[in-house]
């Protein structure tokens, strides 16, 4: 199962003032961008459902200029829930009385379903009477033109994108423009193996869809297609190393091997092509310590005689 909540707050505390840039720029020009400070196990007891809540992201930051300071509270729901309203509510209400601060609060909807508006503010009131107004800022993805965001040079924008609206024909397509995006930023490696893992998680391509991918890959420009190539097997082989580690210490080998195979095959099927059986036999027949180095060997491949080059040069054992 996908751990959802991980992965948003690995996101977002990475690239917070990307973050805040792409969708809020007017908050971005009045923060001062070096103090910034992540307020770690925000936890609350919701008395409602009988257990305790953390709260996703809350950030103290200084006003631009001046010497008062202020919260960011991000709330990522992966799910669609009743009651949603009335949760950032409480959240608001529990971080003013810790820290007596101005909030600025964010729920970022990041669910494929439903496709109805969500609610941005909880309301109480009387007849002629209101009590309660209370809003905050919604970002929902499903309701997101991913086309929108091509052009943003943000590598949050790069992440998100394979979570915004689309069809299901547009899915090679979207993730090619996700890691074309990801490939112009020049982000350190670690960085944009976050990334790329990110949107390979969201839009893991099928057989056919792979097939798409490759003719969408194989008509732009060769000096990106070479920026993204070198983006997939970074993370393949990031993959493919903590797989092979899992498996080591849980001591199942076979399945590990089974599992780099697998990923190989995917990545030698972007690179060169669908090779022919007997090729690929000879991959099944490789060692984990011989799959690992194809994966390296990949990236200067050309065509499937590079591939099969490097299998006839293989030393014998």
């Amino acid at each position: 199962m996908i751990d959802h909540d991980r992965l948003f707050k690995e996101l977002l505390r990475t690239f917070f003032l990307e973050f805040i840039d792409l969708f809020f720029p007017e908050v971005g020009n009045d923060l001062d961008r070096q103090s910034l400070v992540f307020l770690d196990k925000e936890v609350f007891t919701d008395v409602t459902e009988g257990e305790k809540r953390e709260v996703d992201l809350v950030v103290r930051t200084r006003f631009r200029g001046e010497d008062s300071f202020f919260l960011i509270h991000v709330e990522n729901q992966a799910t669609a829930k009743a009651g949603f309203s009335k949760r950032m509510f409480r959240y608001f209400a529990r971080l003013d009385e810790l820290h007596d601060l101005p909030i600025y609060p964010i729920a970022l909807f990041s669910f494929d379903e439903p496709f109805r508006l969500e609610s941005n503010n909880r309301r109480v009131e009387f007849p002629g009477f209101v009590v309660l107004d209370f809003h905050f800022r919604v970002i929902q993805l499903n309701r997101l033109n991913w086309r929108d965001f091509l052009r943003q040079q943000n590598p949050v924008a790069s992440a998100l994108m394979a979570k915004m609206s689309m069809t299901p024909e547009e899915r090679p397509r979207v993730k090619l423009e996700c890691l074309r995006l990801l490939a112009s930023l020049r982000l350190d490696p670690a960085r944009m193996q976050m990334i790329s893992g990110f949107v390979d998680t969201y839009l893991r391509l099928n057989a056919q869809e792979l097939e798409r991918f490759q003719e969408e890959l194989a008509i732009i420009r060769p000096s990106e297609q070479e920026s993204i190539m070198q983006i997939v097997t970074s993370w393949m082989e990031e993959g493919i190393g903590q797989g092979l580690a899992q498996g080591r210490q849980e001591g199942r080998q076979e399945g590990a091997k089974n599992e780099a195979l697998a990923l190989v095959t995917r990545l030698v099927a972007r690179r060169v092509g669908i090779v022919a059986p007997d090729i690929q036999e000879r991959i099944t027949s490789l060692s984990i310590i011989e799959l690992e180095n194809l994966v390296e060997a990949l990236l200067d491949f050309r065509s499937s005689a590079d591939l099969i080059h490097w299998l006839d040069n293989l030393p014998s054992t």
